[in-house]
């Protein structure tokens, strides 16, 4: 490892260290970086080590890559943007664009090895079919949640107190070991599952005859068509099988005969993201269970395969021994039965409802009746500025959405929505206040408050890289000094602000920034949308409100937000009526529910109505 000095014209990765009773050592998060940075041998990032006290580094000799450039930093002294993110963090020469959240930085890394070494075809693999590898946010994707937070905290659990665990198997060990289980979906799996039935039909002949070597190795852990197919996808050498046709009683076998693909990787067939994410957080458990319960090792066979398989590809022993990551040759004995205890499901299981929800049967109007009779109904505040607009025509072209790929029509009432929330933010903004922009998609609304309010910091914050970067380009033609960008789910971003603004923000998406607001006691202005997608979460539960709460059951409540999406302006009027008054009842109940936290919070209509279907508007201020 060498300390050098930051270049100002390279990338910055901030990562944390740890410090406990002097002891000094990397969190799994940081540890997963510096493993993908050496698997992909990318060095045009400078490490920075997020530090709490002075000479640390000598203590993490031999757990970073020798072949980066390190330095540490304290934590008081991180970039702005950095210091209002959770780690691990990139950021851009110009301090204005900061990547956060393990996934996001991950992805980013292997884009940048790729556009360096355009012929590893290995690292490009990484992102899975479609490059989507990895890409959602953990309250969408399963495999996300797992990656992100399940395993590295569910191990660093184990780690802090791995004696007090002897018993028990972590949730989501036990989660990804049933998940290695499962049959293997990919995109071409119809063809090779025909591929691995030929081999089947093949090797039942041989069976039939003299000898055969099938019986001489009983215990074959590599699944035959599945190993040559992950094997294919890594090589930079491979080319493709000449085109054979299968047999005419293999091609005539139904889909649904055909026989299931085993694991070779975790997520299926190929190496990717996933895998590497996995395999410092396993190694690290999987020591922990040798020194102190090895006999619990036999309730894992799957996870122990797949431990041994990744052993096979060269770049990942030569990361491994380039991390001080010693990797274990562990035999896979005969699996032994788990002790009879249900573990709780992980974070991956438990988002939704716990039982599946039936279809919906009828309308609307029992529900709505029952909120009635229980004094209950949609009631909206005057709008304060019903009148007020933004000043299109003065503004520089790059401000206006009508430079985006919209319509003209589309383009006139995203002016509208804009103005109705400008207007609402203008109402509580000060100078020296931070208004924070979530999923602020191309920036629409961060850009104009960018350039209305410039004695305000603006921050955008978005998942889609694309659409940020969009962003971040038209800022750049405004020269726009105000204005920061991060990529990262809402989880990551942990900084202070005053203003929390969001523009259709959708399902539980607005009540995750409506929480974020509530946290920093910031005032909000929030227009939801897809009311049809909210359902309970790890976080969330509906209704919100004690007085919905007392009234409606679960599925009562998404009786209303299903039919709050029934607001398209094809549909009957009378049937837009109703669906209008189902928003403004789900955003009555979380009205109530934030002003149990200490805010006035008005719930009123956009003008003119006819800028969205989605036409509500949530604004908020602390009283306390």
């Amino acid at each position: 490892m060498k300390q050098t000095e930051p270049q100002k014209d390279r990338e910055s990765l901030y990562l944390e260290v740890s410090t406990v009773n002097g002891d000094v050592s990397l969190p799994l998060h940081s540890s997963i970086v510096l493993f993908l940075l050496s698997y992909t041998e990318c060095s045009s990032f400078h490490v920075c080590l997020v530090i709490d006290q002075a000479d640390v580094l000598p203590s993490l000799s031999g757990l970073v890559p020798g072949g980066l450039a390190v330095s540490d930093v304290r934590r008081e002294e991180l970039p702005g943007l950095v210091r209002m993110c959770r780690l691990p963090a990139a950021l851009e020469p110009d301090a204005c664009f900061c990547r956060a959240g393990l996934a996001v930085v991950l992805r980013h890394i292997i884009q940048r090895a790729c556009q360096l070494m355009p012929g590893r075809r290995d690292v490009a693999s990484l992102l899975g079919f479609k490059n989507t590898c990895l890409k959602a946010c953990a309250e969408v994707s399963q495999w996300t949640r797992l990656c992100e937070l399940d395993i590295p905290s569910a191990v660093e659990e184990h780690l802090r107190n791995p004696e007090d665990q002897m018993c028990r198997l972590p949730a989501a060990i036990l989660n990804l070991e049933k998940r290695l289980g499962e049959p293997v979906k990919v995109h071409n799996d119809d063809k090779i599952r025909r591929q691995k039935l030929q081999q089947q039909k093949k090797s039942d002949s041989q069976l039939k005859g003299p000898s055969s070597e099938m019986e001489s190795h009983p215990n074959e852990t590599h699944p035959g068509v599945e190993l040559s197919a992950a094997l294919a996808k890594l090589s930079a050498d491979a080319v493709p099988s000449p085109a054979t046709r299968e047999r005419s009683d293999i091609r005539k076998v139904k889909t649904t005969d055909l026989p299931e693909l085993e694991h070779v990787f975790a997520e299926g067939l190929y190496f990717t993201l996933t895998d590497v994410v996995l395999l410092p957080c396993v190694h690290q458990y999987l020591i922990s269970l040798q020194k102190h319960t090895p006999s619990t090792l036999s309730h894992l066979p799957l996870l122990l395969r797949w431990y041994q398989r990744v052993q096979e590809l060269p770049s990942v022993l030569r990361a491994a021994k380039d991390c001080g990551m010693a990797l274990l040759s562990l035999s896979m004995a005969d699996p032994c039965p788990l002790q009879p205890e249900n573990p709780q499901p992980s974070g991956a299981e438990q988002e939704g409802p716990k039982v599946k929800q039936e279809p919906f049967i009828g309308g609307p109007r029992p529900t709505l009746t029952k909120l009635q009779e229980n004094g209950i109904d949609a009631v909206y505040s005057a709008h304060p500025c019903p009148t007020w607009t933004v000043d299109w025509e003065s503004l520089p072209a790059a401000v206006n959405p009508t430079e985006g790929k919209m319509s003209d029509t589309r383009a006139v009432r995203k002016q509208q929505q804009l103005n109705n929330l400008v207007a609402m933010v203008t109402e509580l903004a000060h100078p020296g206040h931070t208004v924070v922009d979530f999923c602020s998609g191309g920036g629409h609304v961060g850009i104009v408050l960018a350039y209305t309010l410039p004695k305000c910091q603006i921050i955008l914050i978005e998942n889609k890289e694309e659409s940020l970067v969009r962003a971040r380009d038209r800022s750049a033609q405004l020269g726009l000094t105000n204005i920061g960008f991060v990529q990262a789910n809402l989880d990551y971003f942990t900084g202070n602000f005053n203003i929390g603004v969001a523009l259709h923000a959708c399902g539980v998406a607005t009540d995750m920034v409506l929480d974020r607001c509530l946290q920093a006691r910031a005032g909000f202005v929030i227009s939801p949308c897809c009311y049809g997608f909210i359902q309970n979460t790890l976080k969330f539960n509906f209704p919100k409100s004690a007085r919905f709460t007392e009234t409606l059951s679960y599925k009562e409540h998404m009786v209303l937000c299903r039919f709050a999406d029934q607001t398209a302006v094809s549909l009957p009027p009378e049937r837009r009526l109703i669906g209008k008054r189902c928003m403004g009842l789900v955003d009555l109940d979380r009205s109530w529910a934030a002003e149990t936290h200490g805010y006035s919070v008005r719930v009123m209509t956009m003008v003119p109505e006819g800028c969205s279907p989605k036409n509500n508007m949530l604004v908020g201020i602390p009283t306390r």
